[in-house]
């Protein structure tokens, strides 16, 4: 696909998905659900959301969360609103906006958020805070975490299957100690598969732009043989994903099932189930009177907050399936550990 093309057409879709999202919102907040019963608005919990820098649209990490949030108000009763900072100019603004709703509870979406977040938190210390993909230690605000190594390791171990070159690569967004985990997991899992294969690594800089994804890709391809290629890094990650599809090569995706957007190249996706996670957080939350009964939150294989997709396009021996399904059994039960950084 011509990435011009591409391009508007995303704008397009994230702009309409931001649309539709908003006026499905609007609908249901107006009215209580089957399972609110009679509760008026004014006694139902108020969630406000701060979206990562990509915000809606971006085929996997906003898109996740969003899901989850939506659950959350279809089968609780919850009311939710958003901001996205490409509306509100800063997240410092995003996070003022939901204070002055008056949120019974504030989510941040990623790290990035994290120093708005915190300012906001100490400058308003009776509300109540959950930040997404990293922790605090302000008291009023509780966290999410996951173990992405342990998706990663498994995604490494299905790419460490799948070269036939014995070069395989990883494309990150922005580094940092959370792309870090996925780095550190996934050339792990490679090594448990093939020993002789090695990981070709690069960072973008940026999660935000397919076009940046397609000439990485690209390069890894020509320049360094790679044949697989471990994308964790939003919209970027798409571009790098449809340039597999594009040269033959294969390609993991990342935080959703994203088969669809090169079904051609994408094996498998190491999911994180940010939906669900924040659907049984959320809820946890409300039951409690508006508390979290726990601080910090970590959802790994264990706790099924991470995984991989449904295998595709390859087929593995029975030897392979048997090998990633005692993998994984192993990391749950703490026999294989993984070096972080």
């Amino acid at each position: 696909m011509n990435w011009g093309v591409y391009m508007l057409m995303n704008k397009k879709i994230k702009s309409l998905t931001a649309m539709l999202a908003l006026a499905v919102t609007v609908s249901l907040t107006a009215c209580s659900s089957d399972q609110a019963n009679t509760a008026s608005a004014a006694e139902r919990p108020e969630i406000g959301v701060v979206l990562s820098e990509v915000g809606l649209g971006d085929q996997s990490y906003s898109d996740a969360a969003f899901r989850g949030l939506v659950k959350v108000r279809d089968e609780d009763g919850v009311l939710f609103d958003y901001r996205e900072i490409e509306k509100t100019g800063t997240y410092d603004e995003a996070f003022k906006q939901l204070v002055e709703a008056k949120s019974d509870l504030i989510i941040g979406l990623g790290f990035m958020v994290k120093e708005s977040l915190e300012k906001s938190a100490k400058e308003n210390p009776d509300q109540q805070y959950l930040i997404v993909d990293d922790k605090s230690d302000l008291p009023n605000v509780a966290s999410i975490t996951f173990k992405e190594e342990e998706g990663s390791y498994l995604a490494g171990v299905v790419a460490g299957m799948t070269t036939k070159s014995n070069h395989v690569g990883f494309l990150g967004g922005v580094e940092s100690d959370l792309l870090a985990k996925f780095q550190a997991g996934y050339e792990q899992g490679v090594k448990a598969a093939n020993p002789q294969a090695d990981v070709k690594t690069v960072y973008a800089g940026d999660f935000g732009a397919p076009d940046l994804g397609t000439k990485i890709a690209a390069s890894m391809m020509k320049d360094d043989g790679v044949d697989v290629i471990y994308a964790a890094a939003g919209l970027t990650g798409v571009g790098a994903l449809q340039e597999a599809q594009k040269e033959g090569k294969y390609a993991i995706g990342v935080d959703t099932d994203q088969f669809f957007i090169a079904e051609k190249a994408v094996i498998t996706s190491m999911v994180k189930h940010i939906d669900n996670s924040i659907l049984s957080v959320v809820r946890t939350f409300n039951e409690n009177g508006g508390k979290f009964p726990q601080k910090d939150m970590v959802f790994g294989l264990k706790e099924e907050g991470v995984g991989v997709a449904p295998i595709r396009i390859i087929e593995l021996t029975p030897e392979q399936q048997a090998q990633i399904d005692d993998l994984t059994q192993k990391l749950i039960s703490g026999s294989v550990t993984i070096q972080l950084p």
